[in-house]
């Protein structure tokens, strides 16, 4: 590295206050934290998509078509915009009440689970399944033969509950200590 012409000292020997404040902090924690905020992240898009169908905020759903004034959570995007190979049997599936606490039930767990911070193996594998699920509706992918989001977000999930991303700033941690919790390792 050249050294500066007013004093011989590199640049990399003489930090800027910004880079010494920085400096302190490890790069695993850096990542710990960035993983927690993709975690309440993808637990806000979970919890967003229960409470929109729930009371139909206006985003995707209205309020008259709103789970709590008759409408169907699943009616819609099952019955609708299905298409490919699983179409006929999502077509099926649309509006069955069955399928709506099913897909309301996995919304509201997830989002909550992944935002606390608690339950991120179960959270993870049934988001996952559920984002699995929405990818095979619609196949194939509008902008690509096979990948889009819904599979980036499941791959993404099963990380951050392999990297214990509930464990900083979540409940992970407490949530692991619960005997029940202790003796049934899958609940963590």
């Amino acid at each position: 590295m050249a050294t500066l012409a007013h004093g011989g000292a590199s640049a990399s020997s003489r930090p800027t206050p910004a880079v010494k404040a920085v400096a302190g902090v490890s790069a695993a924690t850096v990542a710990r934290y960035t993983f927690a905020g993709v975690r309440i992240a993808l637990g806000w898009v979970f919890l967003w998509a229960f409470l929109d169908k729930l009371f139909g905020l206006g985003h995707e759903t209205t309020g008259q078509a709103a789970w709590i004034n008759g409408g169907s959570p699943t009616s819609g995007f099952l019955g609708h915009a299905a298409a490919g190979p699983f179409k006929g049997l999502y077509n099926d599936m649309a509006g069955a009440a069955w399928a709506d606490w099913l897909f309301m039930i996995g919304l509201a767990g997830i989002g909550i689970a992944l935002i606390l911070g608690i339950g991120m193996r179960i959270a993870a594998t049934a988001g996952a399944l559920l984002l699995v699920l929405m990818w095979s509706a619609v196949l194939p992918p509008a902008n690509n033969p096979f990948m889009d989001d819904h599979l980036i977000y499941a791959g993404t999930l099963v990380g951050l509950a392999l990297m214990r991303a509930g464990d900083t700033a979540g409940l992970g941690r407490w949530w692991s200590r619960i005997p029940l919790v202790s003796r049934a390792p899958w609940l963590k």
